[in-house]
Order: C-alpha cells, then sequence, then structure tokens
C-alpha cells in the first residue's frame, strides 16, 4: 500500500504530515533503522544478542519489567559451503537441518527438478541415481510435505538447492528439524547461479559439493514481559512476535517488533484486567525452538481453554505487500479487522478458520489453542536485500500496529 498523502523523507522513510500521527511513524522509523543496523539477526549470534538487549531496552524504557528466559541450542558454525564446477568455487549455504558432506567427494551432476510438484513426484516415482539433485524451492518449500519425503526417499548423495524468491538471490530455507537433521546433505545457491547450473547438469558436468560445519553449545533468549492483571483467574492473553531470521530481515521481523512495542506500550497507559504476557522469541529460523522453551515453562497455554495469543509474524508493512489475518476464532479475526479498519489498514485477506498457518502458530492451531497471526507478504521474503528503509513502508507499519494494539487493549478487559 502506497502513501496516500504528501511526507517528508526522515532518514529515507516517510514521515507523514496528515493523518497518521508525526510520533507513531518517528517511533516506527527509528525501531527499524535500530533493528537494521544489528546486523544478521541469526539465532544465537552477536546480532541476536544485539536485538535481545535494545528490545529488552525499549520495553523498560516505557516502564516494563522484562525477564530474559535463556535456551541452550547447538549453534551451527560453517566452515565451508559451496560447489566447485569448471574450476570455479560457487558460494552458497548451508542447510541447517541437513548433515554435511563426506570431505572432498566428487559427485556428478546429472539429475535435475525444475520445481517442488512435478520434478519431486517424478523422482519419487523413480529415485534418482544421481550423487547430486537440484531443485529450485521457494523458502515456504519447508512446510511442503512432498519436499520433506523427498529429502528421506532420494538416493542422491547431495541436494543442490536453487533458491527462489520473489527477486533474485539466496533466499535462505528454514531449518524445520534443527533438532534432528535428516537426509542427504543440502546446499542452498542463489537463483543468479540456477541457469548454469542447470545447464551444466544436463550436459553431464561433474562438480564437487562440500558443506562442512561444526556444532557449538550456545545459548539464546526469549524477551519476556509479564503484566499481571485484576482477574487472575481468567486465561491469559500471550502477545507474541519472532526476534530471529537469517539476514537483517528488516521487513520480514520489524513490524511485528513495533506492533509489540506498540502493543506493550498501549497497555502501559491501560493496565489490563487479565493476566498479559509478551513474548519475542530467538530461534524462528530453527524449527520455533525458541517458542518450544517458552512453551515448557507454560505446559498447556498451547491447548484449548489455555492462552488466547496474538502472534505477530512475518513481513507486516513490507513495501508493496498484502496483510493477512490468519486465525481459528472468528472473535479474534472480527476484533482485529475493525481495529485496523479504524486504523485505514484494513487485512486484505481473511483466511479460513480451518487454514493452518505457517510459523510460530501452526502447532499452537493444531493443538486447537486460541489464536490469531498478523503476516504479510514481502518480495524480499529471506533475502539479504531485506533492508531499511527500501523494504519496508513506515506508514503502513504505523497504522497496522495502532489497529494491532487497540485490539490488544480490547483483548486484555
Amino acid at each position: 500500500m502506497q502513501l496516500g498523502r504528501r511526507g517528508i523523507l526522515l532518514g529515507g522513510a516517510a514521515l507523514v504530515t496528515g493523518g497518521m500521527g508525526s510520533a507513531e511513524v518517528l517511533r516506527a522509523t527509528t525501531w527499524l533503522r535500530t533493528w537494521d543496523s544489528q546486523g544478521n539477526h541469526r539465532t544465537a549470534t552477536a546480532g541476536d544478542e544485539q536485538g535481545a538487549e535494545w528490545l529488552a531496552g525499549e520495553a523498560r524504557a516505557m516502564g516494563a519489567t522484562v525477564a530474559f528466559e535463556s535456551f541452550a541450542l547447538d549453534r551451527v558454525e560453517v566452515d565451508a559451503a559451496f560447489l566447485e564446477l569448471e574450476g570455479e568455487r560457487i558460494p552458497g549455504e548451508k542447510m541447517f537441518d541437513a548433515p554435511d558432506t563426506p570431505d572432498g567427494r566428487v559427485m556428478a551432476l546429472a539429475s535435475v527438478g525444475a520445481s517442488l510438484g512435478a520434478s519431486v513426484g517424478t523422482d519419487l516415482a523413480d529415485p534418482s541415481q544421481a550423487d547430486v539433485h537440484i531443485l529450485e524451492l521457494a523458502p515456504t518449500a519447508v512446510y511442503s510435505p512432498e519436499f520433506v519425503r523427498f529429502r528421506r526417499e532420494t538416493r542422491s548423495k547431495a541436494l543442490v538447492v536453487v533458491t527462489k524468491g520473489s527477486a533474485p538471490g539466496l533466499a535462505l530455507l528454514n531449518a524445520e528439524a534443527f533438532k534432528a537433521p535428516f537426509g542427504p546433505p543440502i546446499l542452498q545457491v542463489s537463483s543468479t547461479v540456477g541457469p548454469r547450473l542447470i545447464a551444466a547438469a544436463r550436459g553431464g558436468a561433474a562438480v564437487r559439493v562440500v558443506v562442512r560445519s561444526r556444532r557449538i553449545t550456545a545459548h539464546a533468549r526469549n524477551v519476556v514481559v509479564a503484566m499481571a492483571g485484576r482477574d487472575r483467574g481468567r486465561p491469559p492473553l500471550v502477545v507474541m512476535t519472532p526476534r530471529s531470521s537469517w539476514w537483517q530481515s528488516t521487513a520480514e521481523r520489524g513490524g511485528g517488533l513495533v506492533c509489540w512495542l506498540e502493543a506493550l506500550r498501549a497497555l502501559r497507559a491501560a493496565p489490563p484486567a487479565r493476566d498479559v504476557v509478551f513474548t519475542a522469541n530467538s530461534g524462528h529460523e530453527l524449527g520455533h525452538i525458541g517458542l518450544d522453551d517458552f512453551l515448557a515453562r507454560r505446559p498447556g497455554w498451547d491447548k484449548p481453554g489455555g492462552a488466547s495469543w496474538v502472534h505477530f509474524g512475518a513481513n507486516i508493512g513490507a513495501a508493496d505487500g498484502e496483510l493477512h489475518i490468519l486465525s481459528n476464532a472468528g472473535d479474534l479475526r472480527a476484533l482485529f479487522q475493525g481495529e485496523l479498519t479504524q486504523a485505514k489498514f484494513p487485512a486484505n485477506r481473511l483466511a479460513e478458520t480451518s487454514f493452518v498457518p505457517f510459523g510460530e502458530t501452526r502447532d499452537i492451531h493444531k493443538a486447537g489453542g486460541h489464536y490469531l497471526t498478523l503476516m504479510g507478504t514481502n518480495r524480499l521474503f529471506h533475502l539479504p536485500q531485506d533492508r531499511f528503509p527500501d523494504a519496508v513502508s513506515v506508514e503502513a507499519i504505523a497504522r497496522i500496529a495502532a489497529g494491532s494494539a487497540a485490539a490488544v487493549v480490547a483483548l486484555s478487559r
């Protein structure tokens, strides 16, 4: 959604002069610029830690009491991830829930699958004898049962995934099985080298694929703010957003963080009647292990009669993006769409209540919990180009955050 009124430029972002208040836009601009400056936000890295400290500082500045909930993981340190073709080394990235290759193995590049559907189905009907199999996959392929089945059943000794985002580049896939790696080694490469690799495969060229890594014991942290309500007997409300990712992920994660902070700010001004717990979780790109830790400390909150969940998901307010509401609860859908409409940014799509979402609320949906997810579309999803200011619409984020904060306040009553 484009800016519908005149504005001035503020460090590359639009500061709107009419409609949405300039204070809201200024806060969103400041938060997004700061987030972008922290570097790669991958779980248990320096950028992830900086993001945790920054978010906690912003919450404390509002007068909130902040807790860190730490969890252990084996952080992946990649020593080598590349393929060699015709004397050239082409860099890539390891798939974090797949094993490494044996050192120095030379493999024949002889099997091509151009898309997930037909090509994977064909390969499974007649399992590939090629040492290396090429697939072109979007980041959302990790949620495809066909891709999971292919990884388990293929006879290939390695896979090369040509990542297919909405723009050229290395659009990394999440490691949904981070705690239990499976299948053959997988090297992810940029879409820009895809045509050359496919041509080489069809010509029977030989390649050397190398993926070598270590796992190092590390810790990551969820940022948690608990607000006690007056009626302690009611089920709590959880306001959640992921805060780890590949790359800077300013559009992917930034809008959700702004919504989270504005909802916290609104509840500081209007204390809740029920308990409200804000959590900003690490471990998103690694199979949601931060949410797993949060739930392990609060058994039953994901089930019927447990908590109500508001999830500020990916790509909220991305430039030229849409806004979607995903919920299994008609009351939550109606409330959020009403408040977003008041903020002059209604959702473009309300998914059917039976739709199983991606991301953190997928497991809550399957457990029968009461939830709403707000998410958007993003042409730079999982790409390193997802940066401030071009990847975001600051006014869109400010409006969505204002409507979301009003909805959270209403839910807390």
